[in-house]
């Protein structure tokens, strides 16, 4: 007996853990949405492990996520149909599980939230803040009432006077006796602010969730990007020859190495990730690009994952968007008729760039053709060196809106 206990031991373990698998693997088959649900339950605290539950329900199990809702949700992840979750609202950063019930506390007793300023009044103050309101904002649980997630978080100190004007009001009994009297003041408006863009709205999402919840920063330019780099991250080779790659930066950090520093950051395309690696020069020539939630396009070799350790990319020149159209477009078709463009103070608004190399020191800019057509004939125009310019966002746009009907783009093949 005591000559067996050396192995009895992990074999009792291993038939344990087999059958534990067996019956979590079952439940994950047949019960998927409840199976997730659990888990991200579970885990709701730890981002690096919702994010694995959430990107394996999605992409394996073709799960959908119902955003966060002060309308609808709870604290727990819930399954709706077999194949659709709604998001807890315990997973939202800064909220807690005290919080999320006074929330659906005020929601049970009153019905849905008609507007952020209904919120604040008749959810428990005491419960909330306006860090969890924020957190809540940015996490899109709002949407349902509001959709532009700028002008509610510019209204936060708005809303919360108002709701401490209203329990004021309500807790004044005027000469007659009656407590209600002055307490349904008019909500005030909402302050107008800008909409956030799809990169600033995603970011501030991230910070509030842990990671992209209600799209991916990728997205908005894969249409273009895809026209130049045609390789995504989970299609790399096991070659020894250079590839160009796309994604997004993260989980960046910077490491001493045997040969000075080195960065070691993840690639996010969407369709799949990979680490990478950048050396010291990279660093000190990219500070700029080389950051989280950037969008970069970079050439190098894959290092295959072998003796237990994945795949990773090694990195040797970098570009952000602006000068990878300047490295892989050929020019800029731009549409008039009639009335030409202001060449002139686009070029000086926005001059080529000198990019320092191994040869030296390269211009960066991108060549501009003018196209006309009339009576059924086109022509274009190539300009000269002089009207080169750096293609940034703002650059286009200029472009864009003298261009006849904002016909104005970069060609790349």
């Amino acid at each position: 007996m005591e000559k067996f206990a050396g192995y009895g031991f992990n074999k009792s373990h291993a038939a344990a853990y087999s059958l534990l698998a067996y019956h979590t693997g079952w439940l994950k088959v047949h019960y998927t949405a409840e199976f997730f649900c659990a888990n991200m339950t579970v885990e709701m605290d730890d981002t690096d492990k919702l994010k694995v539950l959430f990107e394996d329900a999605q992409k394996n199990f073709g799960i959908t996520f119902e955003p966060p809702d002060v309308n609808r949700g709870n604290y727990r992840f819930e399954p709706v149909t077999d194949k659709s979750i709604r998001y807890g609202l315990g997973a939202v950063k800064g909220t807690g599980q005290l919080a999320v019930e006074a929330i659906v506390k005020a929601r049970e007793a009153g019905g849905p939230f008609k507007s952020l300023f209904d919120f604040c009044v008749r959810v428990d103050r005491q419960r909330i803040n306006k860090r969890t309101v924020e957190a809540l904002i940015k996490a899109g649980a709002f949407d349902s009432i509001q959709q532009n997630r700028a002008s509610l978080s510019a209204s936060l100190d708005r809303a919360f006077d108002f709701a401490s004007a209203t329990e004021a009001n309500a807790a004044q009994v005027d000469i007659f006796g009656d407590s209600e009297h002055g307490s349904a003041a008019a909500e005030p408006d909402l302050i107008d602010a800008t909409p956030w863009g799809v990169k600033e709205r995603l970011t501030l999402e991230k910070t509030a969730v842990g990671f992209y919840l209600s799209g991916h920063l990728f997205d908005e330019v894969s249409h273009e990007v895809r026209r130049f780099c045609k390789r995504e991250i989970g299609e790399l080779l096991d070659s020894r020859e250079p590839q160009i790659v796309a994604g997004i930066v993260s989980d960046m950090r910077v490491i001493n190495g045997q040969r000075g520093r080195l960065a070691i950051f993840k690639l996010d395309d969407k369709s799949d990730a990979i680490e990478a690696t950048a050396d010291e020069a990279l660093i000190n020539a990219n500070r700029n690009t080389l950051k989280e939630d950037e969008l970069v396009i970079v050439s190098g070799r894959l290092q295959p994952g072998r003796g237990g350790f994945e795949a990773r990319f090694q990195v040797q020149q970098v570009w952000d968007l602006a000068a990878a159209r300047c490295r892989f477009g050929k020019f800029l078709r731009v549409a008039v008729n009639g009335k030409a463009p202001d060449i002139a103070r686009i070029a000086r608004d926005f001059p080529p760039r000198t990019e320092a190399s191994e040869h030296g020191e390269l211009l960066q800019g991108l060549p501009v053709r003018l196209c006309m057509a009339r009576g059924g004939a086109q022509v274009e125009l190539q300009l000269g060196e002089r009207a080169k310019f750096f293609p940034t966002d703002a650059a286009l746009a200029s472009w864009t809106a003298q261009a006849e009907a904002g016909k104005a783009a970069i060609v790349y093949d």
